[in-house]
């Protein structure tokens, strides 16, 4: 008696939970993506917003001058009585090269050394009233910076009143800017 083969055509079924990890990965990656994507990264929310300007105490940058005169480091007495913009910045820092322009305000040179910090401003112009010169990072911490260029808007009880996170650009001068300064002159 001879019995039939009952291996049928020979194909094996995968196995499904094989494909998992590829599932899984794929949905993550679709989630990051779609996630990254989503938002305005200068909407980026403070912790510090109504909340006193921290302990500043800065040097200024050395050699630094405007018209001629010696630019003064940040204090916290820099914002006493008076809507402040307070842009933090570094030589190195690219987008800063194009948002200089549109500044005249009180700067935070952040992690960057005194030459490079007045070559910078040489080429692209001196916009800082005040500068202070945060060689370590600390004070830019303390402000609760995620990364240059940041710019803060300071009003005249010395509170945070908005932070921009990314370069001034002239959409964003005229579009939110604007509209908070005056907000806090008011």
């Amino acid at each position: 008696m001879t019995m039939a083969s009952s291996e049928g055509s020979g194909k094996k079924r995968p196995n499904v939970f094989v494909f998992m990890p590829l599932a899984v990965f794929i949905a993550l990656a679709a989630l990051f993506f779609y996630r990254l994507g989503s938002g305005d990264p200068s909407r980026i929310p403070s912790a510090l917003i109504g909340r006193p300007v921290p302990v500043t105490n800065l040097p200024p940058i050395p050699g630094l001058e405007r018209d001629g005169k010696a630019v003064p480091g940040v204090t916290n007495a820099t914002f006493k009585g008076a809507v402040t913009l307070v842009n933090v910045w570094a030589s190195w820092c690219v987008p800063c090269h194009d948002e200089a322009q549109f500044l005249e305000v009180v700067g935070i040179n952040y992690k960057d050394a005194s030459d490079n910090a007045r070559r910078f401003l040489s080429r692209y112009g001196n916009p800082f009233m005040a500068a202070g010169q945060d060689e370590t990072g600390r004070a830019s911490i303390d402000w609760g910076v995620y990364g240059v260029p940041e710019t803060f808007l300071i009003g005249r009880d010395g509170r945070i009143a908005y932070k921009l996170v990314g370069p001034i650009s002239a959409d964003n001068l005229s579009v939110t800017l604007k509209p908070e300064i005056e907000k806090a002159l008011r």
